[in-house]
């Protein structure tokens, strides 16, 4: 307890030095000379690190805090109600890190209460292309924090006119404190969203903090992703574009569109468009985008509502809406574009918007069934997307995340299973007469499933990388592009999502249709720039914002 201890409090000393020059950035009067600034062609880095100790959760205690186990009644939009039921967990172990001077380890809490999580900070790292820190951005606890654990968060854009950087973090409703160590909020109710079968009982609204080149901090409170969170935000003027995921209540796949509430998950979730610094939408104000759905590509059996589209991966390029999924058992698990080609979705035409998968791209489900109703095929887990060019799409693949008992490939220790082995990483897809092909996948100098060791933290818990999320890019007048991404991991922790994880970066050639030689003067090889510490994760990664 005593190492956790000092960990936190070296936290929260790094917390306070750089919240102190957020404010300052944000206050025009401010006599300081010292004021933050990104650097121009430069790089931002989201990370947060963990601000919890022992006290943080108590063994025993009733998890989601605020849960009351039984049935909840919920009326019907035509008359009458149905019983849904509601059940807590308890956590099994304290609030302490992993560390090495017990074997408390507060993850282990997400095996009783499936929406555990704990809130923490939020750090925009400005660093070079060789990941060299410049300086460092706190966004103030009491306007935004992130849910520790929660590994589709953070995902840094800059905006279409370079000035800006937007990202996706939680923000208190009325009563409820923005702040690290609360617990449970990556699944709590949005306020205008209320979901009375969701054991997260807390309110938090799913806000887009915007961030411009000297550091001042704009944040726009959303009510979409009820019971979920949203991943990621892209501002092409005047609007905020977002993905992310909702529901985490019992209601049924008939009882969703049968109440006003699963009514209103449905329309809440996936791909949305938000209006900066207006006051939170209520449904049905709140401007979904279109809906995906498995039947528009054959399958004769819907999913759950509002579950094909649990959107992941963002960006908008040529004037179109991109996004991914990659998790879930539901829907399919590739890279679709939203609104017609050329034409973003606005106010008056977001819930007609089309939604359609990439030609070329996967159409499996997520389940491994295919449209023929075989079953055991292969499923991508697409992440972070960057277009390079109209024809050269970059698709980071994070992997399933399967840890198998460690064996020896390529003479190292290895516990990524064969399915991660093969696919996973950094895939490259070519546009040929109308649709995309899988050129390559990038890998050499990841080192998929090879556990590497973080410094004072158990060795039990030791990370491999699985794949990647997160990634841009920068493309070269030599006809190579610098891409970055953030790993995702493989572990035995109880949430892998907390793993200490890593920046790499790689050089590829824009025209290459195969994979480089060894010999090939460095390009196609990963370097790693950052790797975070114990406490501490990686999130997404992103231009710096111009003035």
């Amino acid at each position: 307890m005593k190492r956790n201890r000092m960990v936190v409090a070296a936290a929260l000393a790094v917390f306070a030095v750089t919240a102190t020059i957020a404010l300052q950035a944000n206050d025009d009067h401010s006599s300081n000379p010292v004021q933050f600034r990104f650097q121009p062609n430069s790089l931002v880095l989201s990370r947060s690190v963990y601000a919890g100790d022992a006290n943080t959760v108590a063994p025993g205690q009733t998890l989601p805090p605020g849960c009351v186990a039984g049935n909840v009644t919920v009326p019907l939009i035509a008359g009458g109600s149905n019983q849904v039921a509601v059940t807590c967990g308890a956590a099994i172990d304290n609030g302490e890190y992993p560390n090495l001077e017990d074997s408390h380890n507060v993850w282990n809490n997400d095996g009783p209460d499936a929406s555990f999580g704990v809130t923490s900070p939020i750090f925009l790292d400005n660093i070079d292309a060789k990941g060299k820190l410049i300086g460092t951005l706190a966004v103030p606890s009491d306007q935004l924090v992130t849910s520790f654990s929660s590994k589709s968060e953070l995902a840094v854009n800059l905006a279409s006119d370079g000035k800006s950087i937007t990202l996706v973090g939680y923000h208190g409703g009325p009563g409820f404190l923005t702040a690290p160590n609360q617990l449970d909020v990556s699944n709590s109710n949005t306020p205008g969203v209320i979901d009375p079968t969701n054991p997260a009982t807390s309110n938090y609204y799913r806000s887009v903090a915007e961030v411009d080149a000297n550091g001042r901090i704009t944040v726009t409170d959303g009510n979409a992703y009820s019971g979920n969170n949203g991943r990621a935000a892209f501002k092409f003027a005047p609007y905020y574009y977002l993905v992310g995921n909702n529901n985490n209540g019992g209601l049924s796949k008939t009882q969703l569109t049968k109440t006003q509430v699963g009514v209103n998950l449905v329309t809440s979730t996936g791909a949305e468009l938000l209006i900066p610094e207006q006051t939170a939408p209520v449904p049905p104000g709140i401007n979904m985008i279109g809906d995906f759905e498995v039947t528009q590509v054959g399958y004769t059996t819907a999913d759950k509502p509002g579950k094909d589209n649990n959107f992941r991966g963002l960006t908008i390029f040529n004037n179109t809406m991109y996004v991914t999924k990659g998790s879930g058992g539901n829907g399919i698990n590739t890279v679709y574009q939203v609104g017609n080609a050329g034409v973003l979705p606005t106010p008056t035409d977001a819930k007609t918007a089309p939604i359609t998968i990439l030609p070329g791209f996967p159409t499996t489900l997520a389940s491994g069934v295919a449209q023929d109703g075989t079953a055991g095929h292969a499923v991508m887990f697409p992440f972070g997307i960057f277009f390079a060019n109209a024809n050269t799409l970059y698709v980071c693949d994070e992997g399933d995340g399967g840890l198998v008992a460690p064996r020896v490939s390529n003479g190292q220790t290895n516990v990524a299973d064969d399915s991660e082995l093969a696919t996973a990483g950094l895939q490259k897809w070519t546009l040929q007469v109308g649709t995309w092909h899988l050129v390559y996948t990038l890998q050499d100098g990841l080192d998929i499933g090879v556990p590497y060791s973080i410094f004072d933290y158990p060795a039990s818990l030791n990370p491999a990388t699985g794949g990647c999320r997160n990634l841009t890019g920068r493309v070269n007048r030599d006809g190579t592009v610098n891409l970055y991404a953030i790993t995702s991991t493989i572990s035995s922790n109880g949430d892998q999502g907390a793993d200490p994880n890593r920046l790499v970066t790689v050089t590829d050639r824009l025209n290459a249709l195969s994979l480089p030689a060894s010999n090939s003067n460095g390009w196609g090889h990963f370097t790693t720039l950052r790797t975070a510490q114990a406490g501490e994760v990686l999130r997404g990664i992103s231009l710096a914002p111009a003035r």
